[in-house]
């Protein structure tokens, strides 16, 4: 079963530095590949439906206890590790990325966090963020 994890932004004082090296290098949006270059970034589709904004990673050969998917304000992390089997070999050609992952995204508009679905199925893991309806405020007389 995949978990969803909700963090207070308040709580982590890495999203003002995430938010300043984005700023400093905009096109570098994943500098944190670069800083520790042994961990992946697997291919990540974002999208939007009338209702939903859908993400869509692309990761075979894991398992539903394998995610840690974290929603931390406007951001969503999904990090994880894919193990290589332990077998000897000798390479011809490796394409295949093994070890600890993260695809991060910058969600661009609020969501509703008690309703988030995350399914991981034939290799993709897709998660469903629902829109979070607009709040009416009424105006006092």
């Amino acid at each position: 079963m995949l978990e969803l994890r909700l963090k207070s932004s308040l709580s982590r004082p890495g999203v003002y530095i995430l938010e300043s090296f984005q700023q400093l290098g905009e096109g570098l949006p994943h500098w944190h590949l670069m800083v520790r270059p042994h961990i992946w970034r697997p291919p990540t589709d974002v999208y939007e439906t009338e209702d939903s904004l859908i993400v869509r990673i692309e990761i075979a050969g894991m398992h539903e206890d394998d995610f840690t998917i974290l929603l931390d304000g406007k951001y969503l992390s999904v990090r994880g590790l894919r193990v290589d089997t332990p077998e000897r070999r000798a390479y011809h050609q490796m394409e295949i990325r093994f070890g600890e992952f993260v695809s991060d995204v910058e969600l661009p508009f609020a969501v509703d966090a008690e309703k988030i679905e995350a399914v991981y199925q034939a290799g993709f893991l897709r998660i469903t963020l629902p829109k979070k309806a607009p709040q009416h405020i009424p105006i006092r007389k």
